[in-house]
């Protein structure tokens, strides 16, 4: 049995060992992630995740999923000064975290793949995560300088697909992709750049990896240098780009649509 100080103290600070966790963050033991509200918490469960400890909402009245692991009560204001969290949730459950996924055991079977450089927002890893997974893209590699796909505003975001559909770490995915037969195609605004779609009808039946930036810097000199070729949604009027969650989308459809 766990004892009250005890299990606030797993909970305590939140916040700030998010801020201080390097994305993704090591695995191991010890290692933890978090999962917010009932849906998500019973799915994480489902998905196979062990709990570790269960907080609960007092103003939740319903009873809450038996996961087999300690359950602290707590009121709004409570949570609010013992995590550093601002938003309340229903429950918030903390998993212990597996190892992440090598790319080698979750792309060699893949045709289309998204690769993650620099896109540091969890929100917007997790929508497109959850894109990738609804609109059947195989699997997504994250790169430097990006989310965590389990971390709590991700997996939030991502609506638990991040439990299901597969990605890796890659700390090389330009190389990690040739390695592995991928063509390369990196998402750009640049006005001289391929069309997606166009691009995508000259593949052949080749596998494809589009490389995705954050918004602003966009990606990497090196790889838009390093890719098979540089590639562009066209844009109407004076936009001259999307939100890279919505570009992703878009994309997403493309890729799942070019299979043939």
């Amino acid at each position: 049995m766990t004892d009250r100080a005890a299990l606030m103290e797993m909970f305590r600070d939140l916040r700030g060992h998010e801020s201080r966790l390097r994305r993704p963050p090591p695995a191991g033991d010890g290692a933890v992630f978090l999962a917010e509200g009932v849906r998500l918490v019973e799915r994480t469960q489902a998905a196979g995740h062990v709990p570790k400890a269960l907080m609960v909402n007092t103003e939740y009245t319903k009873a809450p999923p038996d996961l087999g692991c300690p359950v602290l009560h707590l009121t709004p204001h409570e949570i609010q000064s013992l995590t550093g969290f601002g938003a309340v949730r229903d429950l918030l459950a903390m998993f212990h975290r597996p190892p992440d996924p090598d790319p080698a055991t979750v792309i060699p079977a893949a045709q289309r793949v998204l690769v993650l450089e620099g896109v540091a927002n969890p929100s917007n890893v997790g929508t497109i995560i959850r894109s990738a997974a609804a609109l059947g893209v195989d699997a997504t590699l994250i790169g430097p300088g990006s989310g965590d796909p389990l971390g709590r505003r991700a997996l939030r975001t991502s609506m638990g697909a991040a439990l299901d559909h597969p990605w890796a770490i890659s700390d090389d995915p330009l190389t990690t992709c040739r390695e592995h037969g991928f063509a390369t195609l990196a998402l750009t605004p640049a006005p001289n750049a391929l069309p997606l779609a166009q691009a995508l009808a000259q593949m052949d039946g080749k596998r494809v990896a589009l490389f995705l930036g954050a918004e602003g810097p966009g990606l990497d000199d090196a790889t838009l240098r390093g890719a098979d070729a540089r590639v562009t949604i066209p844009m109407a009027g004076s936009v001259d780009s999307l939100n890279v969650a919505a570009a992703a989308a878009i994309a997403c459809h493309l890729l799942a649509s070019d299979r043939g």
